[in-house]
């Protein structure tokens, strides 16, 4: 079965519109701050995909684009007035940024009611705890994908390959937050014969951004494969996993593109307008 990404955000997506159409019957309109430093073009397509995709659901996108020369002040200003604005309701500061820049920094100076990514150190505590918070989009949306299709992690063995703050570690704690009740394992690059750890997984996750390294000797038969990776190479983008190698070998998968990347983005509107809400007493 091919995990359709794209499919799954658009309900995501519809819920959100919905949202934000009923705070708007009671005056109240959502806005997200985007934040894009330099000239990176990787970060420019991700950050216009963000922007079509808030104006689509009703949210008001206020954008603001700075040269990879300004300096870390200047950037620490514009979140102050981003925190202290009403009209935003959730702040995104797309990364990478330019070197010699301190994004942890820009981070935690920003209220973590408006962390529309769910990376500030306050929601990754609230994560932690099991308490609620804007979570972080990427493992948020691999967790309604399976939701979505219906893949029950209670009592599974999940292997994750990467251990990110972005992507693995948060989703570790998703998977066995209660009501979710898996057993996680966080693989890495110093994981002794990764083959054999991930070939023990119900469902692997794979965020490590290494094109293909999963492969045919790393899933039993009839797991569940979910590949987070984005990986740009010659032959144009690929995952973490050798799809072609994979796919005949597991019970379901997410291509690349089109399974992972599509939720991110419509988990980004979902913390917006649930901050939102949350601001309002909804």
């Amino acid at each position: 079965m091919i995990l359709d990404g794209k499919a799954v955000a658009e309900t995501v997506k519809a819920d959100v519109t919905a949202r934000v159409a009923a705070l708007k019957e009671r005056g109240i309109s959502v806005g997200l701050a985007t934040v894009l430093v330099g000239a990176d073009p990787a970060s420019h397509v991700y950050v216009r995909s963000k922007r079509r995709t808030a104006e689509a659901t009703g949210i008001n996108s206020y954008h603001h684009e700075l040269p990879a020369d300004t300096p870390q002040v200047e950037i620490e200003a514009l979140i102050e007035q981003l925190n202290a604005d009403p009209a935003v309701d959730g702040i995104l500061v797309q990364l990478p940024l330019p070197k010699g820049l301190d994004s942890d920094r820009i981070t935690e100076l920003m209220d973590p009611s408006k962390d529309a990514d769910g990376l500030h150190p306050f929601n990754l505590g609230l994560l932690v705890l099991g308490r609620d918070g804007l979570t972080p989009c990427t493992p948020t949306g691999v967790m309604r994908i399976l939701e979505h299709y219906g893949i029950d992690v209670s009592g599974k063995n999940v292997v994750i390959v990467g251990r990110s703050f972005l992507v693995g570690r948060p989703q570790a704690l998703l998977m066995t937050q209660r009501g979710a009740d898996a057993t996680a394992t966080i693989a890495h690059s110093r994981t002794r014969d990764l083959a054999a750890v991930c070939r023990a997984a119900d469902i692997i996750v794979a965020a490590v951004g290494v094109p293909k390294l999963i492969g045919a000797d790393h899933v039993s038969p009839g797991a569940v494969v979910i590949d987070v990776g984005i990986n740009r190479t010659d032959d144009g983008l690929v995952g973490d996993v050798d799809f072609e190698a994979v796919k005949d070998l597991a019970s379901a998968i997410t291509p690349v593109p089109g399974g992972v990347g599509p939720m991110t983005v419509a988990m980004l509107m979902h913390n917006t307008v649930s901050a939102a809400e949350k601001r309002a007493g909804v």
